[in-house]
């Protein structure tokens, strides 16, 4: 062999050793799948915690909302949506459990006369992770 063809006789070397073997592949899918099912449970886990958080602030400020509305008018909002309409929030949130606007559950005055929404609750099945019903809150 000529000095001039050593260039392509190891060009040609190293392409035949070129690439990952069977094994190292399935090693590096092992640590992958293992990684992922360390992660996967603390990921889904912060998703729900998440969610019941964006649940209590919705609800928190839903209901400051028709306090508001009852203070500056002297009665109750006869709808969430006319909360939205009087601008005391910017619209009906979504309730993050259902994934929905339409599943607030809105409660009547206690005394039973009185017109209107007094209270909100979310109207998801289910129990929070302090064992409480959404439906409670």
């Amino acid at each position: 062999m000529t000095p001039r063809h050593a260039p392509a006789a190891h060009a040609r070397r190293i392409a035949c050793y070129a690439g990952f073997t069977l094994i190292e592949l399935l090693v590096v899918m092992a640590i992958v799948a293992l990684l992922a099912a360390i992660v996967a449970p603390r990921y889904f886990d912060s998703v729900g915690r998440a969610k019941e958080a964006v649940l209590r602030t919705d609800l928190r400020i839903l209901r400051e909302a028709i306090d508001k509305e009852r203070a500056d008018n002297n009665q109750l909002p006869l709808s969430l949506q006319q909360l939205a309409d009087l601008h005391y929030i910017r619209g009906v949130p979504i309730d993050p459990i259902t994934d929905s606007a339409a599943t607030w559950v809105s409660l009547p005055h206690p005394d039973g006369v009185t017109p209107g929404v007094y209270d909100v609750r979310s109207g998801a099945a289910g129990t929070a992770r302090d064992g409480s019903t959404f439906s409670s809150w």
